[in-house]
């Protein structure tokens, strides 16, 4: 199973075409796991994966629901999406970022504080699931090898059984799903939230445990902007009894991605493999240096 963006251009176009919009000149922003493309007059297209339909439908609504409720975050534009084109790839629109540097760890708390305070909306966001595409990303992680694979596969099979009895923590609300610094962007005006492909009911906790892995695990996040951190969302995710089990499925997330795009990406495999070796205990004990991908 290939989890490559489609990238081609000729999908774009066809794309833009059934959208009403001009494809002449677009630009690539970022071709990762969905490929973003800057197109005339302030607006982008970004064209997912076949079979992400849901999910795309997903971050329309939410990006929709959080205009209305006057949440920061990107703006889809007043278009009928997302449209389905050229094999099944999900096609969807939104207004172009104005000029923006990277988020802060104190942005993504304030954010998650209003996002996490609105009540329940009436819309199909289905149920957090934080293992979804894990066991793919598995599979299509080639370069490492069979023995490392089946750790990992191991792993998400007892993480996926401790998920089932989760301890009980803060309220049920809707989640970013994927909430760090990387999906937060800074403007003029604000910090703004971004990408709400994981957006779904589910435990706070998730949104909260992704800035705590980065000071107990990967090292990425000071222990004075953690202590800012939980000073301003009001509580401290690594004291609460489920915090292992979420940041065991955060860490496993995070190699998993690694050894993915590390199949077509030499220039990260070594990184890749060093995640898996520090999941494994063969490189010491955390904090470790994880490097960036994409």
């Amino acid at each position: 199973m290939t989890l490559t963006a489609p990238t081609d251009r000729a999908v774009l176009e066809e794309a833009c075409l059934a959208a009403g919009f001009d494809s002449s000149g677009a630009e690539p922003i970022r071709l990762a796991e969905n490929a973003v493309w800057r197109l005339a007059g302030g607006r982008v297209a970004r064209i997912a994966r076949p079979g992400q339909n849901d999910a795309a439908a997903r971050e329309v609504e939410v990006a929709r629901w959080l205009e209305r409720s006057g949440v920061p975050a990107v703006r889809a534009l007043d278009v009928p999406q997302p449209l389905t084109v050229a094999g099944g790839c999900p096609a969807t629109f939104w207004e172009e970022l104005p000029p923006h540097e990277n988020g802060r760890v104190a942005d993504v708390v304030h954010l998650l504080k209003q996002l996490h305070a609105l009540p329940k909306p009436d819309l199909d966001l289905g149920v957090l699931n934080p293992f979804v595409r894990v066991a793919e990303r598995i599979d299509a992680a080639v370069t490492l090898s069979q023995e490392d694979r089946q750790w990992l596969s191991g792993r998400l099979q007892d993480l996926t059984t401790g998920w089932a009895d989760l301890p009980t923590g803060l309220p049920e609300c809707v989640v970013h799903g994927d909430a760090w610094v990387g999906n937060v962007v800074v403007t003029k005006q604000g910090p703004l939230l971004i990408d709400f492909e994981r957006a779904s009911f589910g435990p706070p906790e998730w949104d909260l445990v992704s800035t705590a892995v980065k000071l107990t695990t990967t090292g990425a996040v000071s222990e004075d902007e953690y202590a800012e951190f939980c000073d301003t969302y009001g509580t401290d995710v690594t004291r609460w009894a489920g915090y292992e089990l979420l940041a065991g499925a955060r860490t496993l997330r995070m190699t998993t991605y690694a050894a993915q795009h590390a199949a077509t990406h030499r220039e990260w495999q070594a990184e890749a493999q060093h995640r898996v070796d520090c999941l494994r205990g063969r490189a010491g004990r955390p904090p470790w240096r994880w490097k960036g991908i994409m």
